[in-house]
């Protein structure tokens, strides 16, 4: 394999890479600040119910707003933060702070007078129980004539 020798090759590569460690620290004292954050959810589908589930560690559920609405289910809050100290130094923030949203959209047929939320140990769980018109249903199979096998008849057969 025959490579063609670039000498601004290292250069432009360098160059983009100063540029994005540049940003990057730039950012990083507006990124400690308090800012909008969106969280991530698990949505579980079972026969009877969908499980949302978020994880809101050092959040009291009385700073949790639940809604549902249109078949939207949207979470808000916010974590407090810790009261920033001039003098100290920090190397590494990354526990997020600040107000979150999330919204997203259920399918139909969700029974919104029976939804139920529990929070325990920081695990926000929301149980969204179905309307009886969207749970499957199982249909049982009859037949016309029933399928049984005449023990003489198969013996009679199996002579001959």
């Amino acid at each position: 394999m025959i490579r063609h020798w670039d000498p601004f090759r290292k250069i432009v590569l360098r160059n983009s890479m100063d540029r994005g460690v540049d940003r990057d620290l730039a950012l990083a004292p507006a990124s400690w600040k308090s800012f909008n954050w969106s969280v991530a959810l698990d949505v579980v589908e079972s026969e009877d119910e969908y499980l949302v589930k978020d994880s809101f560690p050092g959040i009291n559920p009385e700073d949790l707003d639940i809604t549902f609405d249109d078949n939207r289910l949207t979470l808000k809050g916010e974590v407090k933060g810790e009261p920033e100290v001039d003098e100290t130094r920090y190397h590494l923030r990354e526990r997020r702070y600040g107000s979150f949203t999330r919204s997203i959209k259920m399918p139909s047929g969700i029974d919104s007078d029976n939804i139920e939320a529990r929070y325990d140990k920081g695990i926000l769980e929301l149980l969204l129980p179905k309307v009886e018109e969207v749970k499957p249903k199982k249909i049982a199979i009859t037949t016309s004539s029933p399928n049984v096998i005449d023990a003489e008849s198969a013996d009679a057969v199996s002579e001959n």
